[in-house]
């Protein structure tokens, strides 16, 4: 099992310049895909072993909105089930990874923008433990979530994310979990199986042409995008986490997209990797 000797290890090994564990911003959509063997979910699982085995995982989740910036703390996370109306096999689910208490001091230590608080009572979300529980189904690398301040503006966010930078050289996966397009009370239940309303279509285009072009001025000030914007992002919460994946983004690192289909009409499950491995 990957623990603290093996992060220290890991670091011990690496200078600064040879390498950083990727970045991902996942799309994550309904708590279904955390049981379900379909396109998303094959994708999660396969881009597993596309990176190098993390030291650690640490997770921005859309479901953890707090006053102030939180970290889990514990040795064990509780599997959170933070949903209504699904069947009893999603609550079933017990996903039973570590936390890693040392590494939550140090990534606290490690963000100067704000105070950031050891959290023991929060956990694994459904943004965090749906796509981890198909990536690292032996759920032995310790996961951790950071929560979203959510009284603090876009552009906070994304100026926090790169103070992150540093765990990336030291073998930690770091996975913002929403979707960029989420709007869930136009949802289309004919187009539920896949399909998305034109402006749903236009504005995920737009998004991916930005993202591409590395042109995020425009990302973190979404409301300057026009009325297509609004309806793709009318709160911000399952946004939010695109700005800490693009955050986190170096000069000459490269971009793909995946799952890139929307669902729904109203929502999108694309997704970004940045960064080589």
């Amino acid at each position: 099992m990957p623990n603290l000797s093996s992060f220290k290890k890991f670091t011990e090994g690496l200078s600064e310049q040879e390498y950083k564990m990727p970045v991902l911003f996942i799309g994550h959509g309904s708590p279904m895909n955390g049981i379900e063997d379909n396109e998303f979910s094959r994708r999660w699982t396969k881009i597993a072993t596309e990176l190098p085995v993390p030291a650690a995982v640490l997770v921005v989740s859309a479901h953890w909105l707090s006053r102030g910036t939180r970290i889990t703390a514990m040795e064990f996370p509780r599997t959170i089930h933070d949903f209504g109306g699904f069947p009893q096999e999603l609550f079933a689910v017990q996903y039973n990874a570590p936390g890693s208490p040392e590494l939550a001091k140090e990534t606290a230590s490690i963000i100067q923008s704000a105070s950031v608080e050891l959290d023991h009572d929060w956990g694994l979300d459904h943004g965090a433990w749906t796509i981890i529980r198909h990536m690292y189904p032996d759920a032995n690398i310790p996961v951790l979530q950071l929560s979203i301040d959510y009284t603090k503006p876009p552009q906070y966010h994304y100026d926090l994310a790169n103070e992150l930078n540093a765990l990336r050289k030291k073998g930690v996966l770091i996975i913002g979990s929403g979707n960029m397009v989420h709007n869930l009370r136009m949802v289309s239940w004919e187009m539920i199986g896949g399909g998305g309303y034109d402006w749903a279509n236009e504005m995920n285009e737009t998004f991916k042409q930005l993202i591409q072009e590395r042109n995020h001025q425009p990302l973190i000030h979404f409301e300057s995008l026009g009325t297509g914007a609004k309806m793709a992002i009318p709160t911000p919460e399952h946004y939010l986490p695109l700005l800490y994946t693009l955050g986190l983004q170096g000069k000459n690192e490269t971009v793909s997209i995946f799952n890139d289909k929307a669902v729904g009409g109203s929502l999108t499950m694309t997704s970004v990797k940045i960064g080589n491995g």
